[in-house]
């Protein structure tokens, strides 16, 4: 799959990240749930703003990390995603094009600002997500580039995008495409919350249009209503041909027909702030996927990237995770 143009084309929620730490009890009082994301309206995010803690801005969004994340292996992305023609759009698409994403969404010039998602950070390093969608919801059919998908060898969709109808439709007719081109299908279940909204929707786009799935372990058990963690990598296994399940520190199982691979998690000095783990899981692991490696090889580079993203703040790469790839003696 290699003589394709890209590895991997996402297609998600354009997202600017604000992350910002924060006590336990400043939740309390913001009525937020400890590691969950929640939708809020343009007003709910800018009183929780005001109130969060001095913050960094950094292009976000859960698809947008991870091919940012593929670039930074020095794999071929690509991404499809709607910002609005504002400030944060532009630092939006300058970060992702600097990223060395191709990123050819037209702007919506009217209606909503770009997408903003306010993640409050306990001292454990785990993130607490309050998001603002605005423009990345008007992402609709007539967005999604066949021609682009049909040059990527998967196609990884966001699955925070089964929230809004326009978007979802968009999520469908890239599968489509990609099928039409004969490439794989890939899709993260995102989070707990969106399984619980769409767990019908859900299990029926993966038994018909999915290839591939990532999720963790917390998903996996929401999507088939299970503590038995086997028995659900086991019922996921009969749904698709790969899957991928990340444990944290446990590491991450990866699934293919009756193959059951574990793989070790990379050690971390100290985790700092698990936002983007998952995303750079998925980074690694589909390129790997993309370039032909094996199942644990794939494993291994999704644990790499993860552990260096858990390191400092922020859900994207701050060292070259090609270089990384070659000092832990992996290849791509």
């Amino acid at each position: 799959m290699t003589d394709l143009r890209y590895d991997v084309c996402a297609v998600g929620n354009a997202i600017v990240d604000v992350l910002a730490p924060c006590d336990p009890a400043f939740l309390t009082t913001q009525q937020l749930a400890p590691g969950s994301m929640q939708l809020v309206d343009e007003a709910q995010s800018a009183a929780l703003y005001d109130a969060m803690a001095p913050g960094v801005e950094a292009s976000g969004g859960s698809a947008g990390n991870t091919v940012a994340g593929v670039a930074s292996f020095g794999g071929r992305a690509a991404y499809l995603g709607k910002v609005s023609q504002d400030t944060l759009g532009e630092v939006f698409t300058h970060d992702i094009r600097a990223a060395g994403v191709a990123f050819e969404t037209a702007p919506l010039k009217a209606g909503p600002g770009t997408g903003r998602c306010l993640i409050n950070v306990t001292p454990d390093g785990q993130r607490t997500m309050a998001t603002f969608l605005g423009a990345a919801n008007q992402l609709s059919a007539d967005d999604v580039d066949a021609a682009m998908i049909a040059e990527s060898a998967i196609v990884y969709l966001e699955g925070y995008l089964f929230d809004p109808a326009p978007a979802r439709a968009a999520f469908e007719r890239a599968a489509q495409a990609a099928h039409q081109a004969g490439r794989k299908v890939a899709i993260t279940l995102s989070d707990a919350f969106v399984v619980e909204r769409w767990r019908a929707e859900l299990l029926t786009f993966i038994e018909t249009s999915a290839d591939i799935v990532l999720a963790n372990e917390v998903e996996l058990a929401s999507l088939f209503q299970t503590e038995d963690f086997e028995a659900g990598c086991d019922r996921l296994a009969a749904l698709v041909e790969t899957a991928a399940v990340t444990r944290g520190e446990k590491g991450s199982v990866v699934l293919s027909g009756d193959q059951r691979v574990a793989v070790e998690a990379y050690p971390v000095g100290k985790v700092i702030d698990t936002t983007g783990a998952g995303d750079q899981y998925a980074a690694g692991f589909l390129l790997g996927l993309a370039r032909g490696k094996s199942l644990d090889e794939a494993g291994r580079l999704g644990s790499l990237a993860a552990s260096e993203v858990i390191a400092h703040w922020g859900p994207r790469p701050q060292v070259s995770l090609k270089n990384l790839t070659a000092d832990n003696g992996l290849t791509i």
